[in-house]
């Protein structure tokens, strides 16, 4: 994919759109395998989704790649 390809291409997913269950379950294990406790890994995923519902994101707004 050439430059100006990459610049007008727009995936038809987010992949993080809608996260499975097992999904879920690896992120809460990665927080507490970095020192969260129980229930502050939980509320980090809870808060992250709830992020993501209030500021969802827009189609006409462009997306950047990194």
């Amino acid at each position: 994919m050439d430059a100006l390809q990459t610049i007008g291409f727009k995936p038809t997913t987010d992949a993080f759109e809608n996260p499975t269950e097992d999904e879920i379950i690896l992120l809460w294990q990665s927080f507490r395998s970095a020192g969260l406790s129980d229930k502050e890994a939980w509320d980090a995923i809870v808060a992250g989704i709830a992020l993501d519902m209030a500021f969802s994101r827009s189609e006409t707004l462009p997306r950047i790649e990194h």
